[in-house]
């Protein structure tokens, strides 16, 4: 099973193919070549579990292949960007470098962005390209807000005789690339068991809101970054995805839903309550939605 049916901005539901024949609407959400593109991402099968299948909650990962669920053009135009970025630069991976190659091995699979001379004089890096959010390239970045006393008090007003503070940007926090540094180091597995020497690793970060207010409260100054990510122990990763591939692969030979998401695979349950496209299938997925419902609904009675 897959992503098989489109939601429309109505709210209708319709199978892809029969959207990509004749909208049900009086006119399309998208521009139809556009929507034919989101069709083909999602038809995507392969063998062997991918390195991101693996990243997810195995209960996320077990419904999308397993139940036929429906899908937002519009929710998924940032996922096509992040396409179009591998495109636009897919063709220029000549020389003493390879680009777009997907290698797998007895677990998992993966299809790795760059690697060779991309950014130093070295010829032995691996690159990934990366589109996200201010929120979360902040995160990665390590960048938080502390509140500073400016020398002055408030005069009047409940705040009187307060110290005034400002918001001052710091940049020694913790950098959260936990995903991101799973997915490259398990690459440079994938390529060092091919006879290939991985030296460095780097990830190229691209604002897809850079320019906007939000991105400037947030510290987000540049439209794209370039982060180093650390090796990480081989026995370490490789026993974290052959862990995630038996329990995958045993939940779909048997038919049993595998055990909820973890917290940070959830995102502290945001991800169930608005960003996972399978979480109606899901007994913790539909808690949440029906107690938000339930929440909306007294504000609304309130």
């Amino acid at each position: 099973m897959s992503a098989n049916k489109f939601i429309c901005p109505s709210g209708k539901v319709v199978g892809v193919r029969q959207c990509l024949a004749e909208c049900i609407e009086c006119k399309r959400c998208l521009f139809l070549p556009t929507l034919r593109s989101i069709a083909k991402s999602l038809d995507r099968k392969l063998d062997t579990p991918t390195v991101t299948e693996l990243i997810r909650g195995t209960r996320e990962s077990y419904l999308c292949k397993t139940e036929s669920y429906a899908v937002s053009p519009q929710d998924l135009m940032f996922s096509q960007l992040g396409s179009a970025v591998h495109e636009i630069q897919a063709g220029h991976g000549q020389g003493n470098m390879l680009s777009e190659e997907r290698i797998k091995d007895d677990i998992t699979s993966g299809q790795l962005d760059l690697y060779g001379s991309i950014y130093d004089k070295s010829n032995d890096t691996l690159g990934d390209y990366k589109v996200t959010s201010s929120y979360k390239l902040a995160k990665a970045l390590g960048i938080y807000k502390v509140d500073v006393f400016t020398g002055k008090y408030f005069k009047s007003g409940l705040r009187k005789g307060l110290p005034k503070t400002r918001k001052d940007f710091r940049y020694d926090g913790v950098h959260d690339i936990y995903e991101w540094s799973l997915q490259l180091n398990y690459y440079r597995i994938l390529l060092e068991s091919q006879g290939f020497h991985v030296g460095r690793m780097y990830i190229q970060v691209f604002c897809r809101d850079y320019g906007l207010q939000i991105a400037r409260d947030r510290g987000i100054t540049q439209p794209v970054y370039v982060l180093p990510i650390n090796r990480i122990s081989d026995h370490w990763i490789k026993l974290y995805f052959a862990t995630k591939a038996k329990r995958l692969q045993e939940a779909l030979r048997d038919k049993q839903l595998p055990p909820q998401c973890n917290m940070r695979e959830n995102w502290a349950y945001r991800k169930c309550e608005n960003y996972c496209a399978v979480a109606d299938f899901c007994p913790l997925g539909q808690a949440i939605k029906a107690s938000k419902q339930e929440e909306n609904n007294n504000k609304k009675s309130a």
